[in-house]
């Protein structure tokens, strides 16, 4: 097996806020010894999120068993999707900006044909939809749980509660034309594929005003492992949460 050095894209404060999680999580159940330090644990999970390296390649870098890597990353991954922030936590957090954008994603999974509820007819791809609350400024304020592909973005944002929240604390929020009907508290875009007049500068400056955030988006998919996901469905949430809490943390 060849061993080469490698580089993750990240400032050492991620690596040091998640070598602290791990350290008090280790006193907390009196765990005495690990193959791996909290740094280097951490270091392998980040590696793991960051670059999406296999558990196979972790466990040839690190000298470890693959199970061990499977547990490591699990335990981490559980403890910063718990620090996550929550709708109601999002709302409270955006209430002094002067509004919210509102976007959805599917994540590529790696399922086959027979697998219809993830399949996104509009990525045309496997997938799961999670929907993106941005600031003003395109920054990631919240990432929800994640849904099955064939979900439609409207019926996604719904199901989180979204429009209801927004509406509830008198948020303004922007969003894409698959959001229409959504309540009136998310402002959306003309249908039509010719318009004139004043609908046209309107959609001109929605869209100046939505285009920014796609740098939260930018931000999430910086993070490979979530380029094309091979884990369980039911683990994708807690990862999505975890990217989340790092990106908030540093």
């Amino acid at each position: 097996m060849l061993v080469y050095p490698s580089g993750i894209d990240l400032s050492s404060r991620a690596l040091q806020h998640l070598s602290g999680l791990l350290a008090g999580h280790r006193r907390r159940i009196g765990s005495r010894w690990r193959r791996l330090t909290c740094g280097r644990q951490a270091l392998l999970v980040l590696a793991h999120l960051r670059c999406g390296d296999t558990n196979a390649r972790l466990a040839a870098g690190f000298h470890v068993g693959i199970a061990t890597v499977y547990r490591y990353i699990r335990e981490a991954v559980d403890l910063l999707a718990a620090l996550a922030p929550t709708l109601e936590q999002a709302m409270t957090a955006v209430q002094k900006k002067a509004y919210v954008i509102l976007d959805g994603t599917v994540l590529p999974i790696d399922r086959i044909a027979a697998d219809q509820p993830y399949y996104s007819g509009k990525k045309k791809h496997h997938g799961m939809n999670v929907q993106v609350l941005a600031d003003p400024a395109g920054r990631l304020i919240w990432a929800s749980d994640a849904l099955p592909g064939a979900v439609h973005d409207l019926t996604a944002a719904r199901t989180h509660g979204i429009p209801a929240a927004l509406t509830a604390e008198d948020i303004k929020c922007w969003a894409d034309k698959a959001y229409q009907g959504a309540g009136p508290a998310v402002r959306v875009p003309f249908r039509g594929r010719i318009l004139r007049g004043w609908r046209r500068r309107h959609n001109r400056d929605h869209a100046k005003i939505r285009s920014v955030g796609e740098r939260a988006m930018a931000t999430l998919k910086c993070w490979r492992l979530l380029r094309k996901l091979r884990c369980s469905t039911i683990r994708i949430t807690g990862v999505v949460r975890a990217v989340v809490a790092l990106e908030l943390a540093t």
